[in-house]
C-alpha cells in the first residue's frame, strides 16, 4: 500500500502541510474558514522541530497497527480492502489508548482521537494526498511500501 513518509532534510518547517490537510477535512475546503471559522479538527500532520531540523510527523498506516489494537471502544479500524488505518469517530470515547500506543506520535486528541487517513485514502480519487501535494520542497513523498 501507498504511504507518506517525511525527508526531514528537505523540510523547512513551513507548515503548509498542516494547512492543506486541516483544509482538505474541512467542510469548505478554504483554508481561511477552515481555521477562522469552523470548528473542524486540527491537522492531521505536524510539523516537529525547528528552522535547523524539522519533519513532519505523521500516520504509517501500519501493518500491524498498535493504535488498533490498543482501541478499547473499536473506533480505531483498518481497512481490510486498502489497508488504511481510520478513526470511527462515532465509536471514540477520546480515552487516549491510541496516543499511548502509537510508536510515531500521530495519533492526536481533539475530543475524539484524529490521525491521518490519507486524505480518505485521496478520497477514491488518484492522485496525492494534500500534504504531499502542498510540500514545497518534497519533503513529503508518498510512495509505496511493505512495512
Amino acid at each position: 500500500m501507498k504511504r507518506i513518509y517525511p525527508i526531514p532534510e528537505l523540510c523547512i518547517n513551513c507548515g503548509r502541510c498542516e494547512v492543506a490537510c486541516k483544509t482538505a477535512h474541512s467542510k469548505s475546503k478554504n483554508p481561511v474558514k477552515a481555521f477562522k471559522y469552523e470548528k473542524c479538527a486540527g491537522p492531521r500532520i505536524k510539523v516537529e522541530g525547528d528552522n535547523d531540523f524539522s519533519f513532519a510527523s505523521n500516520c504509517r498506516q501500519c501493518a500491524k497497527p498498535l493504535c488498533v489494537e490498543g482501541c478499547i471502544a473499536g473506533a480505531m479500524q483498518r481497512d481490510p480492502e486498502t489497508g488504511v488505518v481510520f478513526v470511527d469517530a462515532k465509536k471514540c470515547v477520546g480515552c487516549g489508548t491510541c496516543v499511548v500506543s502509537c510508536p510515531f506520535g500521530a495519533v492526536h486528541i481533539e475530543g475524539t482521537a484524529i490521525k491521518c487517513d490519507l486524505c480518505g485514502a485521496c478520497a477514491g480519487q488518484p492522485g496525492k494526498p494534500s500534504c504531499v501535494a502542498a510540500c514545497p520542497n518534497r519533503a513529503l513523498v508518498y510512495v509505496e511500501s511493505e512495512a
